[in-house]
């Protein structure tokens, strides 16, 4: 399939090698999937993409702030996945759009959750999974980061899929608007991960505003974790353990 002419190539994923799963790749348009299962399900896959993006770009033809906004917005959608980007979004206090990876990650990776009990769907760093078994995730900082190849956090085994989102400021094509080489969110819902490591990596200038990221984090009340990587210094929060 032809690539997008927005593609980025996905470096990191030479280092996503999950022994027990079987490795497919989905490209609908702009949206670029790197998925594991307990089979190759990739002609499902490739559905529920389809069908997820066209709901995005009709919402878009409809309502072209929808793509654009940096705020929330109050819209009314007839598709689920654009209900729960709006509404997760204003939670966190950014545009819709901040959730797209982790929402077309989630709603895919939900649709094939009956026909597997271990998934990994990554879609530009952010990831919707369910594992029986603990896995372990590295989280890349930059070339120039003091702790480069130094921090690998441990995700553990869940009976419930979950999200794993990162922000930075330094890496891949997503606008942010602080300063952090990472920001990584845990949440019970990957569009939650993924608008809330927006909003804390927005808020996050330097080294000093970790702390009021944290906060941020623990107010919300719909996350699980929280890690904020910025120069010299990290902070953690939750349900963060280090491999």
């Amino acid at each position: 399939m032809k690539k997008s002419s927005d593609y980025r190539e996905r470096y990191y994923r030479r280092w996503q090698k999950p022994p027990d799963l079987t490795p497919f790749r989905i490209q609908h348009g702009e949206t670029d999937l790197q998925i594991y299962a307990q089979s190759d399900l990739s002609s499902r896959a490739a559905e529920l993409t389809a069908r997820y993006r066209r709901q995005i770009e009709k919402t878009i033809q409809q309502y072209p702030q929808f793509q654009t906004s940096l705020e929330p917005l109050n819209l009314v959608s007839p598709y689920r996945i654009i209900s729960e980007m709006i509404e997760k979004s204003g939670l966190a206090g950014v545009g819709p759009m901040s959730g797209v990876a982790g929402a077309v990650a989630e709603y895919v990776g939900s649709g094939l959750l009956p026909y597997t009990d271990d998934l990994i769907v990554e879609n530009g760093g952010d990831l919707f999974m369910k594992s029986q078994s603990d896995r372990i995730m590295l989280v890349y900082a930059g070339e120039d980061s003091p702790f480069r190849d130094r921090l690998i956090l441990k995700l553990k085994a869940r009976q419930e899929p979950y999200g794993v989102c990162t922000s930075s400021a330094h890496i891949g094509h997503s606008l942010s608007l602080g300063k952090t080489d990472a920001t990584v969110i845990i949440a019970p819902s990957a569009i939650t991960a993924d608008v809330f490591a927006t909003a804390i990596g927005n808020l996050v200038k330097n080294e000093e505003d970790i702390e009021r990221g944290l906060e941020l984090v623990q107010d919300c009340g719909e996350l699980l974790g929280a890690l904020v990587v910025i120069g010299e210094r990290v902070g953690a929060w939750g349900e963060i353990e280090f491999a």
